[in-house]
């Protein structure tokens, strides 16, 4: 690990110098990299302040005092919601919006100029590396935590799941007619549901049962959003639930699955799970499987 934490940081120096991230005049824009992101972030179409601090990972006094500057140069209006008068959004003026074309523009320069100097050969390599460290960094960017099953993210989420199992599923889903996973069944001591957020947006879960003096725990509820489908969130969730059940005591982790979900049994499969005969009467269910965290 510490020959890769090295690598990491010589690439983070070689990346902030390349793209000027150093220089208070980002672009020669006359404003540092921060202002000018968050200007590009703004959009053409105005952004509420929560989600520009959940998508750039800022707090809100850094991002207020930053919007703060924008306005005085009149780049920026903040405003209360349409909608909800709690919920404030910024919007850009038309300097702002002038301002953001230029920088769109001068974006597109300093791209090029890392590009020209390269032979055809080392720019496609150049870009495909670029994508796989894209790749892999928003995948560095999930967090997962233990989360209310009654909040905003963890309804999302599972509204998401049971719209993804009827439309896969032959005969649609009722959760009515499946084994529960209630509000209470997620909530500790009884349970706990997990869900991934990217950049404040929710974007996967996962539920446990536990069973009290029994050793076994339950998997319920896992869904990834197909938008963050390939950074390996799957087996993330999967594994945060192992670790989470084995600190609470538990030796068996078990759960079932449809047959129209492949890459879900490929999933757990591949995580540990051994294919088992079935230990409850889901009616949805046609592959059972156990994993025995002793072994891990």
């Amino acid at each position: 690990m510490e020959e890769q934490i090295g690598a990491v940081r010589r690439f983070n120096r070689v990346v902030t110098q390349r793209v000027g991230a150093l220089e208070d005049a980002y672009l020669s824009r006359e404003r540092s990299l921060g202002l000018s992101r968050l200007l590009s972030e703004i959009g053409p179409d105005g952004s509420e302040i929560r989600v520009l601090r959940a998508r750039l990972g800022l707090d809100s006094g850094y991002v207020s005092r930053q919007l703060r500057l924008l306005e005085s140069q009149g780049l920026v209006t903040t405003d209360p919601g349409d909608r909800d008068g709690r919920v404030r959004t910024a919007k850009l003026t038309a300097a702002g919006l002038a301002e953001r074309e230029l920088l769109d523009h001068a974006s597109d320069e300093l791209a090029e100029s890392m590009l020209a100097p390269l032979t055809v050969a080392q720019r496609e390599r150049l870009v495909r590396a670029m994508a796989d460290v894209e790749h892999l960094v928003t995948a560095s960017l999930v967090r997962i935590e233990i989360t209310d099953p009654r909040s905003p993210d963890a309804r999302y989420c599972l509204r998401s799941y049971f719209t993804e199992l009827g439309d896969r599923f032959d005969a649609g889903f009722d959760p009515a007619r499946s084994i529960s996973a209630s509000d209470d069944e997620m909530t500790l001591p009884s349970g706990l549901l997990l869900v991934a957020a990217l950049q404040g947006s929710p974007v996967g879960c996962g539920a446990l049962k536990l069973h009290a003096g029994t050793g076994i725990a339950e998997i319920k509820r896992m869904w990834v959003s197909p938008t963050v489908r390939g950074l390996g969130l799957g087996r993330r969730l999967l594994d945060s639930l192992a670790q989470e059940a084995s600190s609470r005591g538990t030796h068996t982790l078990r759960l079932e699955t449809n047959k129209a979900l492949v890459e879900a049994r490929r999933l757990y499969e591949t995580a540990g799970f051994a294919e088992v005969a079935a230990f409850n009467d889901e009616s949805y269910a046609h592959h059972w499987f156990e994993r025995d965290l002793r072994q891990d």
